[in-house]
């Protein structure tokens, strides 16, 4: 098959949809297909960007870059700009099977039309609840025509994947169509016990204190600032990961914790195994894949229980859930497993049993039979 594959997010920077359709292109070549990717390129606003492109090629295919505005007070994301015209005309030089939508919201919503223009099926990825993140943003008036924007693309497209049943949930009963299951992959290499270092444990609890992580986006839907209950709790120490706009207030708000910046690759995947409780707040994920990073590295989780980890955590088994909201319960699970080794044993030993089998190849696999069901779809249309 040929893929075009429509990143709304794409390199330089680094999150969740960047991540799977990185991994999707690497098995993409592995199994012989060919792909193009359209992406966001650098920013207009000026020099200091110069920098922030996006590759001209990843995995042996060409990437097409779409110049692209900064997002007011998030820089690194951007925002691609041209018309649905410029992406049909795209479109048509590439002459895919089929177009992948990764996280459709600007670009995405561009390439729907313009695939369907021109008769090409379109598998759309719904990775990002955007319509959450109207309130953590000061503007709630915004959410219901954020989730109207959802259902018109998505009812656009051929086929509809969603990451978990929460996301499935919500998008059905928005009114979206054609709604599929397609979940995410963990690399059990790079994520694994083995990556525990005892010299980055030494260096970061030099008096044994027990590692409480977090990793992801320093922004406000995270929701990292409610980590804030955990700060005094004895002989622990907080490891945030990531970086973003919000890194300079949680740094005062949490002066105790190791701040680690961006990691990446395999020294990611050390700093995840070498902790000892993985904590995620944030109540808008669709999937969360660093809790499945962090339960292949045989890191029990305590996470809020909505969105992508009620999937993820089998609650009292490989980690706890809490109620959105309950700051307390969030304190009492990590305290709970901080101080009870045998406890916090049994969960990680859970928590690595629970994800063996979920590889990207495995999950990649499976994309691939929807791509050749949208595109039997389309055919039956003509």
């Amino acid at each position: 098959m040929k893929i075009a594959v429509i990143a709304e997010s794409f390199l330089p920077h680094m999150n969740g949809v960047t991540n799977s359709v990185l991994q999707l292109l690497r098995h993409l070549r592995r199994e012989g297909h060919e792909a193009v990717v359209v992406a966001p390129a650098t920013s207009w606003a000026g020099p200091a960007w110069a920098a922030e492109q996006a590759p001209a090629v990843v995995e042996g295919f060409e990437v097409h870059a779409l110049p692209a505005l900064p997002l007011s007070g998030y820089p690194n994301v951007r925002v691609a700009a041209g018309t649905v015209s410029r992406v049909r005309r795209l479109l048509e030089r590439v002459s895919p099977d089929v177009v992948h939508v990764a996280s459709p919201f600007v670009l995405g919503w561009r390439a729907i039309q313009a695939a369907n223009q021109l008769g090409l099926p379109t598998v759309s990825v719904f990775q990002t609840e955007i319509p959450a993140y109207a309130q953590r943003y000061g503007a709630p008036w915004l959410e219901q025509l954020l989730w109207n924007h959802v259902r018109t693309m998505h009812a656009a497209s051929t086929i509809n994947l969603t990451p978990s049943s929460y996301s499935m949930a919500q998008l059905a009963s928005a009114g979206v169509p054609r709604l599929r299951m397609w979940r995410r992959g963990v690399d059990t290499e790079r994520f694994a016990p083995a990556r525990r270092s005892g010299e980055l444990r030494r260096r970061l609890a030099p008096n044994g204190e027990r590692l409480i992580g977090f990793v992801g986006r320093l922004a406000a839907e995270k929701q990292v600032e409610d980590l804030a209950v955990l700060a005094d709790l004895p002989d622990t120490r907080l490891v945030i990961v990531g970086s973003g706009p919000l890194k300079a207030q949680l740094q005062e708000l949490l002066p105790g914790a190791y701040f680690a910046g961006f990691l990446g690759g395999d020294e990611l995947g050390e700093m995840v195994a070498s902790l000892d409780i993985f904590v995620h707040p944030g109540e808008s994920e669709t999937f969360c894949q660093t809790i499945q990073e962090a339960m292949a590295c045989a890191v029990p989780v305590v996470a809020v229980g909505r969105g992508g980890p009620l999937d993820l955590v089998d609650n009292s088994r490989t980690g706890w859930l809490y109620a959105p909201g309950r700051l307390a319960d969030l304190r009492g699970h990590v305290t709970d497993l901080a101080y009870d080794d045998a406890k916090r044993q049994a969960f990680a030993s859970a928590a690595w049993a629970s994800v063996q089998g979920r590889t990207w190849p495995v999950l990649c696999d499976e994309l691939l039979g929807h791509y050749r069901s949208a595109i039997a779809t389309a055919g039956a249309r003509v």
